[in-house]
């Protein structure tokens, strides 16, 4: 129902409101029209039986006056303190961990040597949610499993369901988490920071105990056993993946043909082993196992046998006098290898480099070689003598016009049997 102060001039409350006798039409404005198929609600100019609204009656003036306006309450006055702003933990403390030094003693029962292992760890408190973990640092070859001793979580305090907080910890201080308890002796310059902003004092630094197996790593104990007068640590750093290659031919008298093969021999500077191995080519007809002599170390003078003969084929360090060295292979010269002879006619250019480096009084000239070396030499042969049956020049015609052949093929066709 519409009404109008500047008419009747009372107030609109209840009482105080008399309906107007006089009016006949009370419908509703309409709030709901369609332009071009769109549905438009627009904001009514009347109220209800055509009567002006009071927001229609007032000026500019008067709508910027109200809204400026704050009336005053009758009981009090409208200042209000201000709210601080509210920081939750995770945010105020996010990032920020307290880091505590300390140290756990292992026991050792069955050791004659040591009764217990010092175990440095490092503890840090998560201020965002009072959690902590447990680190131990990791030593290389320790053997020991170290890393990650306890995840991050809460840790109990006591049986009272209580936990560990940041006002729990201190220097000097036995933390027993989970039976075993870690001495705290130092912390971090953030942790001495904040906890002496908190008012809490922290006591003085203490240092970690030295382990006793540390101790004993570092301070050996006197060995009894001769010094070597080689250096084997110093060859196989300096010598690694360094071989002598020499090209040479094998005389094997052995053979009914006295064939002279084609072999390579490399000389391992790092622990002064010799491998011997066959070059094969394509058309040789032999098996493709070209390893002669497997990597050994060869002895060149042996000490006198006081047993002879012996049974062992393989000879010890205290039976030998002295072992092949490069020195001993040098190109253009023949060389015993376990009862086999041979003749090193060239080398790669490794090898001269070394040589000329360390040995410049052996000189290392190739031998020329025959380009074609065939496993079967061709041996000249001789007549036999006569037997009795004429001379010896017919026995010698008849010998050199023997040539041997293949045998032919019978090519036709057995004929069957009749029994």
């Amino acid at each position: 129902m519409s009404w109008d102060s500047r008419n009747h001039g009372l107030p609109f409350i209840p009482g105080f409101t008399f309906p107007d006798v006089t009016k006949s039409t009370f419908h509703r404005p309409q709030t709901l029209k369609y332009n071009k198929g769109y549905a438009l609600a627009p904001r009514p100019t009347v109220g209800i039986g055509q009567d002006p609204l009071l927001s229609e009656q007032l000026i500019q003036q008067e709508i910027s006056n109200l809204s400026i306006e704050t009336p005053d309450i009758t009981y009090g006055s409208s200042d209000q303190s201000i709210v601080k702003v509210f920081i939750p933990a995770y945010v105020a403390f996010d990032k920020k961990v307290l880091c505590y030094d300390a140290y756990f003693q292992e026991n050792i029962q069955y050791s004659p040597e040591e009764k217990c292992w010092v175990h440095p760890v490092v503890i840090y408190y998560y201020l965002e949610d009072d959690s902590m973990s447990i680190f131990e640092p990791i030593v290389e070859n320790s053997g020991l499993s170290q890393g990650k001793r306890l995840k991050r979580q809460r840790l109990p305090k006591n049986e009272r369901g209580e936990h560990y907080q940041w006002k729990d910890l201190n220097i000097g201080m036995d933390l027993e988490v989970y039976g075993v308890k870690y001495h705290i002796t130092q912390c971090d310059t953030f942790t001495k920071d904040f906890m002496e902003s908190e008012g809490i004092v922290l006591n003085e630094p203490e240092p970690i105990p030295v382990d006793p197996y540390s101790k004993r790593d570092k301070n050996p104990q006197p060995s009894f056993t001769k010094a070597s007068g080689f250096d084997d640590l110093h060859q196989f750093l300096t010598m690694d993946c360094m071989v002598l290659r020499f090209f040479a031919l094998w005389e094997d008298a052995d053979n009914l043909f006295e064939e002279t093969r084609p072999v390579t021999i490399q000389y391992y500077l790092v622990d002064d082993t010799v491998e011997i191995n066959e070059v094969y080519n394509g058309s040789c007809g032999r098996l493709p196992f070209p390893v002669l002599m497997r990597r050994l170390k060869l002895a060149k003078k042996r000490k006198p046998s006081e047993s002879f003969p012996s049974c062992v084929l393989e000879v010890s360090a205290a039976e030998v006098d002295e072992y092949y060295s490069p020195k001993d292979f040098q190109v253009g010269q023949m060389i015993e290898l376990l009862s086999r002879h041979f003749l090193l006619y060239d080398c790669d250019g490794f090898t001269k480099e070394y040589y000329q480096k360390n040995h410049p009084d052996l000189e290392m000239k190739p031998l020329e070689v025959p380009k074609k070396t065939d496993l079967l030499q061709e041996k000249k042969t001789e007549a036999p003598p006569s037997n009795g049956f004429g001379s010896q020049e017919e026995c010698a015609k008849d010998f050199r016009r023997q040539k041997p052949g293949m045998r032919k093929a019978n090519n036709q066709p057995t004929k069957a049997l009749i029994m």
